[in-house]
């Protein structure tokens, strides 16, 4: 599938702004949602504090064992037996705590997602559904799961955290791994350029619903499973970091991650959808990739 049309061109590696994505915006309406220059701030704002906590506990428990282990303890998709359109519902039970720009619940940001793809890429109904689909995963909060090991940002595990992962700097003293020899360096327990799909990453919901997808065989195209997977890998998609892992799937799919990202981020804002208008369009896009109760 070629690569979307009209994405701005990739990020400044070297960028030491606190928040890599700052580098990569969309073209949308002024009005159409808060000023893009306070998206993803790191820095300031009422929300602060709660966002550094949970990333600090991300940053210290985040190992490559603790992340075998959950894919154990969730790969045999046993939690719960319910339909797409019942998890999104489920997410009304969410407040996101690793996200500074919103303080609603995920529900909404899902349909506000997928309804900035619609209007962008309107013969794309797959990449509708993505839209609706990339945070299903956080029910994984819902079932007990503490939220740093659902939401935020993800990294590699097993090899030295790089620049762009946020607050690389204050939050990663305490990780046990990187007093590993095998993990503290680059590479780490990788090889050169081995692809991200033979990369461990941190535990979360990109990760988990990717895997749920497969289990449950939707149907969607190859680049829906790729952005579900790495829509949270900020320090690759946006800051430009872990090149060294990449081969040319990587480098092939980006764009279409970088595309995504714009309406994940761009999006957010407190005018909410009118959701029981949109849900039969849905409704049709779910039954055609993932009908039915699925195994999560």
């Amino acid at each position: 599938m070629p690569s979307p049309s009209g994405f701005l061109p990739a990020h400044s590696s070297g960028s030491k702004d606190p928040d890599p994505s700052l580098v990569y915006r969309p073209d949308m309406e002024p009005e159409a949602a808060k000023d893009k220059g306070s998206f993803r701030n790191y820095t300031s704002g009422p929300l602060l504090d709660r966002v550094f906590t949970t990333y600090k506990l991300m940053h210290t428990w985040q190992t490559v064992d603790f992340v075998r282990r959950k894919h154990a303890q969730f790969g045999s998709f046993s939690y719960k037996r319910m339909t797409v359109m019942e998890a999104v519902d489920m997410l009304d039970g969410l407040v996101d705590e690793s996200d500074p720009d919103v303080d609603f619940p995920n529900s909404f940001h899902a349909f506000q997602t997928a309804e900035g793809i619609r209007k962008a890429h309107p013969d794309k109904d797959w990449f509708h559904l993505v839209g609706l689909l990339h945070d299903l995963g956080k029910v994984l909060a819902l079932a007990g799961e503490p939220q740093w090991a659902v939401v935020g940002d993800t990294f590699p595990v097993g090899c030295r955290p790089q620049g762009s992962v946020l607050f690389c700097d204050s939050t990663f003293q305490d990780n046990p791994d990187l007093q590993d020899p095998l993990y503290s360096t680059e590479l780490g327990m990788y090889q050169p350029h081995c692809g991200l799909e033979n990369v461990l990453m941190s535990w979360g919901h990109d990760e988990y619903m990717y895997q749920m997808m497969k289990f449950n065989k939707f149907s969607l195209p190859p680049e829906a499973f790729y952005i579900i997977r790495f829509h949270s890998f900020y320090p690759w998609h946006t800051g430009g970091d872990y090149q060294q892992l990449c081969n040319e799937q990587d480098l092939a799919m980006l764009p279409w991650v970088q595309e995504f990202n714009k309406f994940d981020l761009y999006t957010k804002s407190s005018d909410l959808p009118d959701v029981d208008k949109l849900r039969p369009y849905y409704q049709g896009l779910i039954d055609k990739y993932c009908p039915g109760v699925l195994h999560w």
